[in-house]
Formats: C-alpha cells, sequence, structure tokens
C-alpha cells in the first residue's frame, strides 16, 4: 500500500484522511508549546534576575525579594505546564499533539501575563 507522503492518497478518501496530516499538526503543536514554554522560561528566568539584584542590594532589596518569592511558584507551575505540553508533542497521535499544544499555549500565556503583572508592579513603585 502507497502512503501518502509519496503522494498518493487512496480512491474515495480526501487528503487529509489518509495520515498525512497528522506530521503537520504535530510539527505546528510542537512549535507553539515551544514557543509557550520560550515565554515561561523567560518570565522564570526574569523573575530570577530581579532576585539577584534584590540580594545584591541588601534590606534596600527586601520588598522586591519578597515579591519575587510570592510570584516565584507561579512562575514554576507556568513553567512545568508548558513543559509538559512540549512532552506530550513529541507522542505522535493527534489529540495528543493538540492537548500538547493546548497546554503550551496556556502556559506561555498565563506566564506572559505574569510578566507583563510584574513588570507594571514594579514600576508604578508597589
Amino acid at each position: 500500500m502507497l502512503r501518502s507522503h509519496l503522494g498518493f492518497t487512496p480512491p474515495g478518501r480526501a487528503p487529509w484522511q489518509s495520515g498525512g496530516m497528522g506530521a503537520l499538526v504535530g510539527i505546528v503543536a510542537g512549535l507553539i508549546a515551544l514557543l509557550g514554554l520560550l515565554v515561561a522560561l523567560g518570565n522564570a528566568g526574569y523573575l530570577a534576575m530581579l532576585n539577584s539584584a534584590a540580594r545584591k542590594k541588601g534590606l534596600a532589596g527586601e520588598r522586591t525579594a519578597v515579591f519575587v518569592k510570592e510570584h516565584s511558584k507561579a512562575a514554576a507551575v507556568t513553567t512545568g505546564v508548558a513543559a509538559l505540553g512540549l512532552l506530550l508533542t513529541l507522542g505522535g497521535s493527534v489529540p495528543v499533539d493538540v492537548l500538547g499544544a493546548v497546554l503550551g499555549a496556556g502556559g506561555g500565556l498565563m506566564a506572559k501575563r505574569a510578566l507583563d503583572g510584574t513588570r507594571n508592579q514594579l514600576r508604578s513603585g508597589a
């Protein structure tokens, strides 16, 4: 039986029913989950950078250090969710790839919101 990657679609079947779209869905889902993981890692890295700067300032940076400590758990969770999403996209089946893309995108979106909130709160001096 010829496979769809050879350009052959069995008679009576649409091209997306021949199995050729599964690889494309996997690639797109993997890219979405990878982007979400990069955003989540960016949020965690930003908090780590803030924590390092706060520690160097001693008592003057205590308020920022407490802020970072409160938000580091959320950063760890969003990074974990995005990493799980990326791992799920390696599964090979389309439903699992879609679930991985949703988890990766969700983790990245929550991390982006947390990063924006952190930056706004520190800019306002609160």
